[in-house]
């Protein structure tokens, strides 16, 4: 056996990721850190957002009724025809977009796979590759896979607004794809149309592909609309539109995805995807070949995740942080700068990851830090140093005991 693990791109995933430390080694993710420290402490855990609660009824008996037909062996590698079916329509009924289901739809182990095998299919070594920062984190680990440079363009420190000039400052004619995430994990934002057509026009004088992750889309507030940038006037030929059903209908560990775009790119796609899982869940696909049909269960959820998110975002405030308010997804982004001293912590580099170490002992409530969303060292990871992300899809008793706790906390700072 070897001394050490051999060379390979393994070195450069956990390196974008945050993970690889001064000594070679590799650090676990932050939310895994999270998850242990809130179980040893007996904390509420509102740092990975994934809901207490499983989906609808109707559409995980759907599920239950494909297995017991039968249909518990392979999937086309393209998706099951009538879930790529319905997500054509799902597109064309709510954003008035035309896809051939047969050539422009290609159904993934989740949303994560969709982007990881864009991301290889089209680019690497060489070639740049544009996302917004703070970033999810399977972007950075998917373009360190290709071999392509990423290259992050912060959002603005005034509310989390595109920086259009950043985004053109930063497009070169290496640049080969732009990555797009509205509304935007972990801060909220919800891309607005004039927003979009700067990305768009960057893209069409770069003459670049655009990958959009769109997986919190029905998941919006206060009258924010989701507009996929594959509506924009000649945007349709270039852009890579994915989601999924796990935010939309709360059944994350389904892992069903999808993608849709030009033939020739779906193509490009599918070619490297087949053999990553080739295909999965041909029960889970065939129930949300049903569920797409259905938008009163998204609606629903949005607005029952809009009740709770003003209660965690009071419950934040009352606590002592400076909130952003999010119009869409299930995070807050909260600065944690006014409570910094009081609760023993530095300002500067690490304040949010220092801050979240303490915080089970502290308030019993768990949270993660943005800089773990940034790039080591970047304008944005200094910017949002003391910033942490919440998540609000728990159950409303959930979020009223951790409030609660808050509240201690703020009390105890005093």
């Amino acid at each position: 056996m070897p001394d050490s693990p051999p060379p390979g791109r393994w070195r450069d995933v956990a390196a974008a990721t945050g993970l690889l430390a001064a000594d070679g080694s590799v650090a676990q993710t932050i939310f895994a850190e999270m998850t242990v420290l809130a179980n040893r402490a007996g904390a509420i855990n509102l740092g990975q957002g994934f809901p207490d609660v499983d989906g609808p009824d109707a559409v995980r008996q759907a599920a239950k009724d494909a297995i017991d037909a039968g249909r518990n062996q392979y999937a086309p590698g393209d998706g099951l025809p009538e879930l790529r079916a319905a997500v054509a329509d799902h597109q064309r009924r709510h954003y008035g977009l035309e896809v051939d289901p047969a050539t422009q739809v290609l159904v993934t182990t989740g949303a994560t796979e969709a982007l990881a095998a864009s991301i290889l299919a089209l680019t690497g070594p060489g070639d740049e590759v544009v996302t917004l920062e703070p970033f999810y984190d399977s972007h950075a680990a998917s373009i360190a896979m290709a071999g392509a440079t990423h290259v992050p363009v912060p959002l603005t420190t005034d509310g989390f607004r595109l920086d259009a000039d950043a985004l053109r400052a930063a497009v070169t004619p290496r640049t080969r794809m732009i990555v797009v995430n509205t509304p935007h994990n972990p801060t909220g934002t919800v891309l607005e149309p004039a927003e979009l057509e700067q990305v768009a026009a960057v893209a069409r004088d770069a003459d670049a592909i655009v990958l959009t992750d769109e997986v919190y889309e029905h998941l919006t507030y206060d009258g924010a609309a989701h507009v996929p940038l594959a509506t924009l006037p000649g945007m349709a030929g270039r852009t890579l539109t994915v989601s999924s059903a796990g935010k939309t209908f709360s059944l994350t560990g389904w892992k069903v995805g999808w993608l849709h775009g030009p033939a020739d790119l779906v193509t490009a796609v599918r070619t490297v995807k087949q053999f990553l899982t080739y295909s999965s869940g041909p029960p889970f696909q065939a129930a949300i070949a049903g569920a797409l049909a259905d938008d009163e269960a998204p609606r629903a959820l949005a607005a029952s995740l809009a009740a709770r998110r003003d209660l965690l975002c009071e419950g934040l405030t009352a606590a002592g942080f400076d909130i952003t308010v999010p119009q869409g997804t299930y995070f807050v982004v909260a600065d944690a700068t006014p409570l910094l001293d009081r609760a023993g912590v530095a300002a500067g580099p690490g304040a949010g990851h220092e801050l979240c170490l303490r915080l089970p002992d502290l308030a019993g409530v768990v949270a993660v830090p943005v800089s773990a969303f940034c790039r080591s060292g970047s304008a944005a990871a200094e910017a949002t140093a003391a910033h942490l992300r919440f998540t609000f899809v728990k159950r409303e008793p959930v979020l009223r005991d951790a409030v609660d706790r808050l509240a201690g906390l703020a009390r105890a700072a005093r």
